[in-house]
């Protein structure tokens, strides 16, 4: 019988969003990829260190520790099938499940990701990060300069904004337009309507699922999720009763009223936090491993 991945949440990743491979990368952009897979056929026995959603994956693959499979984590690359030895080695060494890979040379990997059956693309490669979005798939663009997650070794925290990346932007064209108080007057005023979905939707269901198979499993690993919004009152009851009408729940939700998000990530902790506005997630990635999802009208 073939094997399947659709019970499972699947995570695709590139070679460096999980790996810091950043030196090697700089060889690739300065030369040409024979230069970069030379150096990377060099590094063979070399483990690589490890990159800014490393330790998401390591924790998510937690979640199969009694043997039952829930979490898959496929690498998604560009590298060549040479360099992808070295990756398959460093996932080994640093002791990653990780069984799965595709490795394109070059070639834009996105259209993997439908027969993947994925919940979620980390790549650092803007262009294939675009692409995925468009072709409806949570995807972000990991900065690799981010801050390292290294706390609370049982839990995986992950962090979401919400106009653009939970929800569509339909409330942030009003404020880009009208501004602020035409921005707090449409969302009072629709507060009972739930916002349309965004591309980060399926992965909040996915983790939702996730969730509510650990406590009925009592799996050691667990999962709290966060909402974090320049949103405040009279805005927020929107945002809330969206999330009340999908049946899903955060564990919890930051209205911030414009306020710097990066403190208040920083006591969070997340193991990842995605945002579509590129100064967010520069305050965010100074503090925890962030990721921009270039959608919206701020992406325009």
């Amino acid at each position: 019988m073939a094997s399947t991945l659709t019970a499972q949440l699947v995570v695709a990743i590139s070679s460096r969003a999980l790996f810091d491979f950043e030196e090697e990368n700089r060889v690739f952009e300065d030369a040409d990829d024979r230069a970069y897979t030379s150096l990377q056929l060099e590094r063979l026995d070399e483990p690589a260190k490890p990159g800014v959603a490393f330790p998401l994956v390591h924790k998510l693959l937690g979640f199969n520790a009694d043997g039952v499979r829930r979490i898959e984590v496929v690498i998604l690359s560009r590298n060549d099938p040479v360099s992808g030895l070295r990756v398959f080695r460093s996932a080994r060494g640093s002791g990653l499940a990780i069984e799965r890979g595709v490795f394109t040379r070059g070639r834009a990997p996105y259209g993997y990701l439908r027969p993947l059956h994925a919940n979620l693309f980390l790549s650092a490669n803007s262009d294939d990060v675009k692409a995925a979005l468009d072709a409806g798939y949570p995807a972000a663009r990991v900065y690799t300069r981010s801050a390292k997650a290294d706390s609370h070794p049982d839990e995986v925290r992950i962090a979401f904004d919400g106009d653009a990346v939970l929800f569509a932007d339909e409330a942030e064209r009003v404020y880009q337009a009208q501004g602020l108080e035409a921005f707090q007057s449409h969302e009072a005023a629709h507060a009972s309507r739930p916002l349309p979905p965004g591309p980060f939707k399926p992965l909040l269901e996915a983790l939702h699922r996730l969730q509510l198979a650990d406590a009925r499993d009592k799996v050691a690993m667990k999962l709290r999720t966060a909402l974090v919004t320049a949103r405040s009152a009279p805005a927020h009851e929107r945002a809330i009763r969206t999330l009340m009408d999908w049946n899903i729940s955060v564990d919890e939700a930051l209205f911030l009223g414009g306020l710097d998000k990066g403190a208040f990530l920083r006591e969070f902790e997340p193991d990842f936090y995605f945002d579509d506005q590129t100064r967010h997630v520069d305050s965010a990635a100074r503090h925890v491993p962030a990721g921009h999802v270039p959608h919206g009208v701020a992406n325009e």
